[in-house]
């Protein structure tokens, strides 16, 4: 084989997207292409092969990206993808929503003088390319017989520890409340971020190793945490409810018609298309919306509102640097025309006789210190206050844990609504494990696989702990 003749200087690869005009008009079109071969080659080489390869650290779920890009190299997909398959069952989902510059993109040693190389998309590449030419992905282990394992909710979280589980023989069966699986993935992401076969395709293939879902059951509620352990056998629970209640903006005229949460607005168009002609419960968007709020639930639901026909501004009380969403997706609002005002705040709603929405007063902020995020704090400017017309709010201001499992099992302790977990993602309750935004707040998709995978290993541990100690007991009488 001749030498690999690598080329760490050659421009970073874009994938092809949509044109922004006809992206807006599309719907759920998915705007980001993918590599093609020669681009994911090119890219590839772009690789320095380090030796101690910081990238593979910086994935939460330590990934061997070092590998899988070489086999890119060496033009093996096939094992790339077997290779990204050994620690995670969804490149699909992560090549596209994963934050790769906040981690393993961050850690590349070709960005300290350089664009990193597009880890993100070449993972995507090889899941693209998977299900173009090999059809369903490897069933790892199938028809577990191990102990029986509960995951309360079917998100990211519970997802990967049902993957880890299952590889190891647990029988896993998933509760969501929802009629549809994927938690945040479906009912927060839309689909022109990512398409619906893609994530279904996934969980697909958790079922083909035998995980078992059960959708409409809502736990704490359907049936509770004691009724699962005593009643229906199982011997471990992992708690991935995520965080769907939302914050309010407490502020007057909040429930005024047209007023959404962002959670509200996204579930309804994401999960039960209410942006379609004859939905049953469709949303009313006038002419004017404004979303409040800086992260990628604001930036979702602003691109939806846009591909609805509204005139859309975006109104964040800091500054631009401040925005937490992803700049893939700050980048692709500004594209679709999507404005933005920074360092403003809504401090009241007012609406017709007939409670209809129809103007916002606003106050204009400066950054002062920084607060317990990290980032300057927004401050009032006294006397600067203005008023905007406006038909439709979005509050995109954060989310807490649904509160229905924790008021039913009082004994689970809890803050602010958050579930208390040690480092082993154990809550105070035996055998009951829990991880995602549940424990967290609103937080990433690969942090929240992260939490799966590690309580996935901690109920490994417990369980096999305790038939370990059962021998004993029988050994000795």
């Amino acid at each position: 084989m001749p030498p690999i003749k690598r080329n760490p200087k050659a421009p970073r690869q874009i994938p092809p997207e949509v044109a922004p005009n006809v992206r807006v008009q599309g719907g759920a079109v998915e705007v980001a292409g993918g590599f093609t071969t020669e681009q994911a080659q090119v890219e590839s080489l772009r690789c320095l092969n380090c030796k101690d390869a910081k990238c593979v650290e910086a994935c939460p779920l330590h990934i061997d990206i070092k590998s899988f890009i070489q086999h890119i190299v060496l033009g093996d997909v096939a094992s790339a993808f077997d290779k990204i398959s050994e620690r995670s069952p969804f490149p699909g989902i992560c090549g596209r929503v994963c934050q790769h510059e906040l981690f393993c993109e961050s850690a590349c040693l070709l960005g300290k003088k350089l664009d990193p190389v597009a880890i993100g998309s070449l993972e995507r590449f090889c899941s693209d390319h998977h299900r173009q030419f090999n059809g369903k992905a490897p069933v790892v282990k199938a028809n577990p017989t191990g102990p029986k394992i509960a995951m309360v909710g079917s998100g990211p979280a519970s997802l990967m520890a049902s993957f880890v589980l299952a590889q190891r023989g647990y029988r896993v069966t998933v509760f969501e409340a929802l009629h549809r699986l994927g938690g945040v993935l479906i009912y927060g992401v839309p689909p022109f971020r990512l398409p619906r076969e893609i994530l279904d395709s996934e969980i697909a293939r958790l079922e083909a190793m035998g995980v078992k879902f059960e959708t409409d059951v809502i736990v704490g509620n359907s049936v509770t945490l004691e009724e699962l352990f005593h009643e229906e056998g199982f011997e471990a629970v992992f708690l991935g409810t995520g965080a769907g209640l939302p914050f309010m903006l407490n502020i007057p005229g909040e429930n005024l018609i047209g007023v959404y949460t962002a959670n509200e607005f996204l579930t309804r168009i994401n999960l039960m298309n209410a942006n379609e002609t004859g939905a049953d419960t469709p949303v009313n968007i006038g002419k004017h919306t404004v979303v409040i709020g800086g992260g990628n639930s604001a930036m979702d639901a602003a691109r939806w509102s846009k591909r609805l026909g509204a005139d859309t501004t975006i109104l964040f009380r800091r500054g631009r640097a401040e925005l937490r969403a992803r700049a893939e997706e700050i980048e692709h609002a500004e594209q679709e025309g999507i404005k933005f005002e920074f360092l403003g705040a809504p401090v009241a709603l007012f609406g017709d006789e007939n409670g209809w929405l129809n103007e916002m007063e606003c106050i204009r902020m400066k950054l002062g210190e920084p607060d317990s995020s990290g980032r300057p704090s927004p401050v009032p400017i006294e006397g600067s206050n203005y008023r905007i017309p406006v038909d439709t709010v979005i509050a995109a201001v954060g989310q807490a844990p649904n509160p229905t499992l924790q008021r039913t099992t009082p004994q689970l302790i809890t803050n602010r609504g958050k579930i208390v977990v040690d480092v082993n993602r154990q809550t105070n309750m035996d055998k009951v494990f829990a991880g995602g935004d549940v424990v967290r707040g609103g937080s990433t998709v690969i942090l929240a696989m992260s939490d799966g995978l590690a309580a996935a290993d901690a109920i490994d541990k417990a369980l096999k702990l305790q038939q370990k100690e059962v021998e004993i007991v029988g050994a000795e009488a």
